[in-house]
């Protein structure tokens, strides 16, 4: 049975199955815990604070459920902060998709959209005294000397020449560095904590640096920026956030958040209590990649057709293929939060998008690869209307009219001249029934030129028909949707599945996930294991009241799986249907 593992491991790691129990949310008894005790004097106030310089991904999902959910299910506030200290690399464009990717989950920040760049007086200021105070300095060492003084993991650092800098000299060349003197690279700022620590974080780390370029916010205002380090635990306390949920890569980082504020807080410049920082596991989830590098690669060197293209894991992408923000909300539920790293399978995702679809979908009927069916012995001037429930579970959902008429298309699928042994659809002489219609005997077929059936012929059962009485009486085996060929709806289909065929792309056999994600992502081996057949497009019919459908709609396609109109192609006269989800779980029962 497959199982959670710890990436780490050396084995290569199974995932989670989509059975599995929720994972204990030990954020929830933390949260709890300050409530009872008055921590914050009842107040909770979390964050998540994106970098605007691409498009979000499912591991932002997990991320902003845990934020905005821990706080509304304990009547706090939620802050949506933009970590713009890159202007290399920042635009308001993606600014504008994460905000919209969060409302779209079903989350408000009201009030509560700040920059960190709306800091970057204080944060300055707050530089400066660091300065005055000896602990900050200038440092003019080049970058590859900082590096060699640095140390690493196993050697611990060495002080720079610039380390015992008067704190008179820092602060002019500090302001100096603001005005604009000096070219990117000639000097940082760094604070003065411990280059003997064994944690790399505390060695003198950089606070800010030269960076000519100008920012989407503030303009040319300002030429040196605030590394995240620095900019991000002074921007919790400053709005007040009590709890700072990160990530596990920055729980290294956790001494030096503490050290910042700390030390602001002593000095007069912070009010307490100071928010504490709290790390989780991030979502590992297989079959896909989640590495922002990695996604840039696949959009730029056009293995998939842009950010938002259906098979992408991005929520731009969800959003168009037909995933759901209540489904996306069910998964992380499912998923729990985990204080260490595992692997969760695509599966469970999938599976929390089928049962959330498979409650709120309509139906309907599509025929992906369409055949004729003539009913002989039924009038060809005749149409009549037969009666299907938009929902077999919710009744308050209505019903809908399908017509139908002498000629029908079916699945090709649906008819076999020699059918194998449980075989229960049409076949030469075998009965079926046509789905809310009628009972049909097949009485024979025509080939194509090329020699492929091109019509099946059938004769019905005036007296089958589905919801008239007696109707039920004569009990058939096969059940056969159709679309009256006179009515129906040419459609694309956009059938959509995993972007990778294995579940760790780039990862050897023989090797843990986390070595193969380190490893591959300097050979770029994973796009050797990208699934050829992870997009098909056919050409079918829908029924008539899919005509007008609206772009963004989902559907339950009957046998085909969960359908969604798409957001960019899909308009009146041309539908097209992206395939959100196939109805069962074809990965697992094909290992």
């Amino acid at each position: 049975m497959n199982k959670t593992v710890d990436a780490a491991s050396q084995q290569r790691p199974e995932a989670t199955p989509s059975d599995a129990a929720p994972a204990s949310n030990f954020l929830r008894a933390i949260v709890a815990d300050d409530l009872a005790r008055g921590t914050y004097g009842g107040r909770i106030v979390t964050r998540f604070p994106p970098e605007p310089n691409g498009y979000l991904h499912f591991g932002h999902a997990k991320s902003i459920i845990l934020n905005f959910g821990l706080a509304a299910e304990n009547g706090g506030t939620c802050h949506l902060r933009f970590d713009d200290t890159n202007p290399l690399k920042e635009d308001v464009e993606f600014e504008d998709a994460i905000a919209e990717s969060v409302h779209w989950l079903g989350y408000d920040w009201g009030p509560h959209r700040y920059h960190a760049s709306d800091y970057y007086e204080v944060l300055y200021e707050f530089a400066e005294w660091f300065v005055e105070r000896g602990l900050a300095y200038v440092d003019s060492q080049t970058p590859d000397e900082m590096r060699a003084t640095r140390g690493t993991l196993t050697e611990r650092g060495r002080a720079g020449p610039w380390r015992d800098r008067n704190p008179s000299e820092s602060l002019d060349l500090l302001r100096r560095m603001r005005a604009g003197e000096f070219p990117d690279g000639a000097h940082v700022l760094r604070l003065k904590i411990d280059m003997a620590s064994p944690n790399i974080n505390l060695r003198d780390p950089t606070i800010y640096r030269i960076r000519h370029a100008s920012h989407h916010r503030t303009g040319d205002r300002w030429c040196i920026y605030p590394l995240y380090d620095y900019t991000h635990c002074i921007s919790d306390a400053l709005e007040r956030v009590t709890h700072s949920i990160c990530t596990l890569e920055f729980q290294d980082h956790r001494p030096l958040y503490d050290w910042i504020i700390e030390r602001l807080a002593e000095g007069g410049r912070l009010e307490r209590p100071l928010p504490h920082q709290h790390e989780f596991a991030r979502l590992n989830l297989t079959y896909t990649v989640l590495s922002k590098r990695r996604l840039i690669e696949l959009v730029d060197d056009g293995h998939v057709d842009g950010w938002d293209d259906p098979r992408m894991p991005t929520l731009v992408a969800a959003k168009r293929r037909g995933f759901t923000p209540e489904g996306f909300r069910l998964f992380a539920e499912r998923i729990g939060v985990a204080r260490s790293d595992s692997w969760i399978d695509m599966g469970v995702l999938e599976d929390a998008m089928r049962d959330d679809l498979n409650r709120r979908a309509q139906r309907r009927i599509a025929v992906l690869d369409p055949v004729r069916l003539v009913v002989d012995n039924y009038p060809a001037e005749r149409s009549e209307d037969c009666d299907a429930p938009n929902h077999p579970q919710r009744p308050e959902l209505g019903r809908r009219a399908l017509p139908f008429t002498r000629e029908l298309v079916i699945e090709r699928d649906d008819f076999m001249e020699s059918p194998p042994r449980g075989y229960f659809r049409l076949a030469p002489g075998a009965e079926v029934r046509l789905r809310y219609a009628y009972i049909v005997r097949c009485t024979g077929f025509e080939r194509d030129a090329a020699g492929r059936v091109s019509v099946v012929h059938c004769e019905y059962d005036v007296a089958t028909k589905s919801g008239t009485p007696g109707a039920e009486a004569r009990k058939v085996k096969g059940n056969v949707h159709w679309i009256s060929a006179a009515h129906a709806v040419p459609a694309e289909f956009r059938l959509y599945d995993r972007l990778f065929s294995v579940p760790f792309p780039g990862a050897p056999g023989d090797v843990s996930a986390k070595a193969a994600d380190a490893g591959a992502a300097d050979g770029g081996s994973y796009l050797d294991d990208l699934n050829a057949d992870s997009k098909r497009v056919v050409a079918g019919f829908v029924e008539p009241s899919l005509a007008a459908t609206a772009p963004g709609e989902r559907y339950q396609f009957e046998r085909h799986g969960y359908f969604a109109t798409d957001l960019r192609d899909h308009v009146p006269g041309r539908a097209v249907f992206n395939r959100t989800v196939s109805l069962r779980d074809s990965w697992s029962h094909a290992r």
